[in-house]
């Protein structure tokens, strides 16, 4: 089969032929029919991932059709089309994942493939509504946004929403899924054509977070927040922390800004704020995930799709931070 595999880091991925997988007990093997990247991708390659384990077949998210079942699965999924839940092993504490937890895509070979195997209990049926290239985008981009805004930060119908960095397929996710829920959402970007898109998806305002003093211009035009996800940390997290209302909460699930250093404990703890890291999710997160795209006919936002052959110009794209929605390879 053809697969994406890193050799080493700081170099560039290579399309090669190795051997289809056969699946172990309990395991299924999914021919894959499209993959959706994510930052983990272009951070594994640059060799800032924690626990390299090189050569590897990278991709988390994938969509596909179960061809093959390994000793011990004892339902019959052979031709059932499925998404992957790539976050595998969480275990027994749903506040905090063990030191056996996995993303599928390093250290396990991943969806940028012809085929892949997984566990059973982490293929899930795709929704109906989804085309394809659409059930790819959500694995990972679901489950990350859907743990931060319901499972820690519980949010509630008809709260307020702010959304920093919108673009990437968590930040969009966020929005889907507090729009669904009949929450009103501002946004963030560098970019006014991508908080024009977000309002068009149905936030309700923005502000480019280049504008000087920002947060008060933001809380001049559209008041306090309940809830703010925010996947870049820096100094800008700073104006977060402003714009919370009292007893607001902050689920923070990223961090490509790099170090907070310009932060008054006075502001966070005088508002009774609750600020809380979280990382992709459960696997009740992941069903819980799921049900809710079902309910609302919930649909990710593409950005572009690559042919697998051009996975280079894929990831290309991905570093440059261009995109709008996710990325997908159609396999």
């Amino acid at each position: 089969m053809k697969a994406i595999v890193l050799n080493e880091t700081h170099q560039p991925i290579e399309l090669k032929e190795v051997s289809i997988p056969e699946p172990a007990a309990g395991d299924v093997c999914v021919q894959l029919n499209a993959s959706a990247l994510n930052h983990r991708d272009v951070w594994v390659q640059k060799g800032l991932y924690p626990g390299m384990k090189l050569p590897c077949i990278l991709g988390s998210d994938g969509v596909g059709t179960v061809v093959k079942m390994g000793d011990g699965v004892v339902e019959n999924l052979i031709g059932e089309e499925v998404i992957i839940n790539p976050g595998m092993f969480w275990g027994e504490n749903p506040d905090v994942a063990s030191k056996d937890f996995v993303i599928l895509g390093m250290p396990l070979n991943g969806t940028f493939a012809e085929y892949v195997n997984v566990p059973f209990e982490y293929v899930h049926s795709k929704p109906e509504h989804l085309t394809l290239e659409q059930a790819a985008a959500l694995p990972l981009a679901g489950v990350t946004a859907y743990r931060a805004l319901f499972t820690k930060a519980a949010l509630l119908p008809e709260e307020k929403v702010f959304i920093n960095g919108i673009g990437g397929g968590v930040a969009l996710m966020a929005l889907a899924f507090a729009v669904a829920n009949d929450c009103e959402v501002y946004v963030s970007s560098s970019s006014d054509e991508k908080i024009e898109k977000a309002i068009a998806l149905g936030a309700k305002g923005g502000i480019n977070y280049k504008t000087e003093k920002w947060s008060k211009k933001l809380i001049n035009e559209a008041g306090y927040f309940d809830v703010i996800i925010d996947g870049a940390g820096g100094d800008s997290f700073a104006g977060l922390v402003d714009i919370a209302a009292p007893g607001g909460r902050i689920s923070i699930y990223g961090g490509t800004a790099g170090s907070i250093s310009n932060l008054l404990p006075p502001k966070i703890f005088f508002k009774q704020l609750k600020v809380m890291g979280t990382t992709m999710g459960t696997q009740t997160d992941f069903d819980i995930m799921l049900h809710f795209v079902d309910k609302y006919e919930v649909e990710p936002v593409i950005d572009k799709i690559y042919p697998f052959s051009e996975a280079n110009e894929a990831f290309k794209r991905m570093e440059e931070g261009k995109q709008f929605g996710k990325i997908i390879l159609k396999h």
